[in-house]
């Protein structure tokens, strides 16, 4: 018996999903059972019956244990070599930065507003009382959103959206996605596949939680899953692209508006300098645009306008229109 235990496990985990207070509510029925259609009391004294229950009771705790345990090594040694990875990029990604340094400092030169040392110093300085009210002004009347903008959700914290059945936050690098469950799972109840262009989750013999194609391409070998206190699945998704927020997780989602996006200030002392640099450009461009300001590319444009005019004095730009 003991070898075929897990057969009945799809019938008891659709048993289970039906008790909505729980595994005492689960127990009650077990035990009900057993008093209503089986001898389990009557059969023996009560002191042989309380003698069985407790043997299974202590085999199966220490099955649990023993396999909580190894899978909590299983999580730990999987988010060191994950940390491990990340560390082993970031070296390489600093080192690389140094040896760009010098033509790094050039471009920025080039990109940011005269006068400004750098793009994301333009945003940091802007007031923040300012920005809290640009940003309520934008929830309360539509007309002061972009029209491509229209219905779409305003980011949670993470800079992601909170739905119905999951939540995900991101950053420019990754993906991560919260599940939470009716009740507590073990691992081996949980069903994960991930693939470059869909994503699918749920527990097995269910219906899947999650099942659709992803808004964009991620890297399946740095993607990774565990369980959190067996009442919540975790995905790690490590995106391809790192250089563009997702407007939505799966196709099937609604999307969130990207333009409201807030990443943390100190994440961007893990990106390379070129990365760093295409970051702080688009954060100053968006502050730009937010307060009808002329962005980066366009000041460029209007510094070289007005250098063309200054060493052409005899030209007439007068009926000219500069767009």
């Amino acid at each position: 018996m003991a070898d075929n235990i897990e057969k009945f496990d799809g019938m008891l985990m659709a048993l289970a999903q039906q008790h909505t207070g729980g595994v005492l509510d689960l127990l009650e029925t077990f035990f009900g059972f057993l008093a209503r259609k089986t001898d389990f009391y009557t059969g023996t004294s009560p002191e042989e019956s309380k003698k069985t229950l407790l043997e299974k009771f202590q085999k199966y705790q220490k099955m649990a244990f023993e396999a909580h345990d190894k899978k909590k090594a299983e999580n730990e040694a999987a988010e060191k070599r994950r940390l491990e990875r990340k560390l082993k990029k970031l070296e390489e990604e600093k080192k690389n930065s140094s040896e760009q340094n010098g033509s790094h400092e050039e471009a920025m030169e080039e990109i940011i507003t005269p006068g400004v040392q750098d793009a994301g110093d333009a945003v940091r300085q802007a007031p923040q009382a300012q920005s809290d009210n640009d940003n309520k002004k934008m929830e309360e009347d539509d007309d002061d959103v972009e029209e491509e903008d229209k219905g779409k959700m305003k980011p949670n914290e993470g800079n992601g959206a909170t739905l119905d059945k999951y939540s995900w936050t991101q950053t420019l690098q990754e993906v991560e996605v919260n599940i939470p469950l009716p009740m507590r799972v073990k691992s081996r109840n949980v069903a994960v596949e991930f693939s470059r262009r869909s994503l699918k989750v749920g527990l097995k013999n269910s219906e899947p939680i999650i099942n659709d194609e992803l808004c964009k391409e991620i890297k399946v070998e740095e993607c990774s899953w565990y369980l959190d206190n067996e009442q919540a699945i975790v995905l790690q998704i490590e995106k391809i692209n790192k250089m563009e927020w997702w407007s939505k997780l799966v196709k099937s989602d609604p999307e969130i508006n990207t333009r409201k996006v807030n990443p943390e200030k100190s994440n961007l002392s893990d990106l390379d300098g070129e990365t760093r640099g295409m970051v702080e450009k688009m954060m100053y461009d968006q502050r730009q645009k937010e307060m009808g300001l002329p962005t980066s590319d366009e000041q460029k444009k209007q510094e070289v306008l007005k250098k063309f005019m200054s060493q052409h004095p005899e030209m007439d730009f007068s009926k000219c229109k500069f767009n």
